[in-house]
């Protein structure tokens, strides 16, 4: 335990000295900081906290020091994190390579993919973007038609995937294609790395009902990959995009917990807060406080009990995963389903709360928060879609945790 002290201190010291203060403030959206070749930060601090984190591997503070990462153990992690919450920081970097690739690279990619790929990741060097979906493979994924061919040294890919996250801003892209035509379906898919800065690759954003781009259809056409990026060997990249798909449920989950508007944007928190009732409190009824309403405040009190609920679950199947060291398991099924289902209740107590206000589009008379929480109600729906419609995770549910008869 002293061990484990000193470490605490050692940390507390380092975040002291390294952390911005402007990096101990709540931030909105658009202050995520995601990386990459593009990247543009809006405060040179949100520069130096990254690169600082990323320098010291904390940015993935489990991740083999070998590649970059932090090399904490389970209780050194743990330590880390109720330090960084202590001080409030911001997190210094958000990134698929963080929640999805790396961990597949880690438990699939050869050691040549891993001194290549897992380091950049950790410093914020590379954005990352997922290309599964097609315009004809959404719930079959299996079904995709985007093919690669082998041209010796490199593949040649053509095709289309759709729905495709901050696509126009990211520097690769981590895909499914057909390697092998003639296979069964689910054999004859590859795990492809794709450098996106190419005359092949184009992309073009979906505008959605909130207003707002952040999915893209992304186009290959005579695009290509070096043979060294194919990930999980050749026609085996179902296996690597199964696994894949269990770390995108978990961070999806994370959103039951609500964005940087509730006052907490730290997936880690054990104590979320959903920021609900001092919402409802900024809006008055024509006689009352809107508290004073016993329907809406049951909301409020049973949806915050909830979060505690699901916050306290997902860190025990977190300590439970990295004690076995077997990692996310058909469980983040369950994770992935609630904690989007309850996201999307969050946004409709906080809609019944604001009352008109929460009827704005534009226009002066009402606040900019108020037009961002109308666009982010908007934006739950696709909660339940992307990583796995609810349906989807229903099925996987029965049959993979609670194994029912099919």
């Amino acid at each position: 335990m002293s061990d484990l002290n000193a470490f605490r201190n050692e940390t507390r010291d380092w975040l002291e000295a390294n952390c911005p203060e402007s990096m101990r403030t709540p931030m909105s959206q658009g202050d995520v900081v995601w990386g990459g070749r593009k990247v543009e930060f809006k405060d040179p601090d949100q520069k130096v906290w990254m690169d600082r984190m990323g320098e010291k591997g904390w940015t993935c503070p489990t991740w083999p020091k070998e590649y970059g990462g932090g090399g904490l153990n389970f209780e050194e992690n743990k330590v880390l994190q109720e330090e960084l919450m202590r001080i409030k920081a911001r997190p210094a970097l958000n990134s698929f390579g963080i929640w999805m690739l790396g961990p597949a690279l880690l438990e699939y990619g050869t050691e040549e993919q891993k001194m290549e790929h897992i380091p950049k990741i950790v410093r914020g060097e590379i954005r990352w973007c997922q290309g599964y979906s097609e315009p004809g493979s959404g719930s079959d994924l299996a079904s995709l038609k985007t093919k690669a061919e082998d041209q010796g040294e490199e593949y040649l890919i053509n095709g289309q995937k759709v729905w495709t996250s901050y696509a126009d801003e990211c520097d690769m892209i981590f895909t499914l294609v057909r390697t092998g035509p003639l296979e069964p379906k689910h054999e004859g898919i590859s795990f492809l790395l794709i450098d996106m800065d190419q005359e092949g690759v184009t992309t073009k954003p979906i505008k959605l009902i909130s207003g707002k781009s952040p999915f893209c259809e992304t186009f290959f056409d005579n695009a290509t990959a070096p043979k060294e990026n194919l990930v999980g060997g050749l026609n085996k990249g179902w296996s690597v995009a199964k696994r894949l798909l269990q770390f995108e449920r978990n961070m999806i989950a994370g959103m039951g917990f609500g964005s940087a508007a509730s006052g907490s944007s730290k997936k880690s928190d054990t104590k979320p807060t959903s920021g609900l009732a001092t919402m409802a409190k900024r809006y008055v009824g024509e006689k009352e406080d809107k508290l004073n309403d016993s329907g809406l405040r049951n909301k409020i009190i049973d949806h915050d009990m909830n979060s505690q609920a699901f916050a306290l679950t997902l860190r025990r199947a977190a300590e439970e995963s990295k004690k076995s060291n077997q990692g996310p398991s058909a469980a983040s099924s369950i994770f992935k389903y609630y904690g989007t289902e309850h996201n999307k209740l969050r946004y409709e107590i906080m809609l019944e709360a604001m009352g008109t206000k929460a009827l704005g589009w534009d226009g002066a008379e009402f606040g900019p928060e108020e037009l961002a929480i109308t666009r982010e109600w908007l934006r739950t729906k696709a909660n339940s879609i992307e990583g796995g419609t609810s349906e989807v995770q229903l099925n996987v549910i029965s049959k993979r945790v609670l194994e029912l008869p099919q």
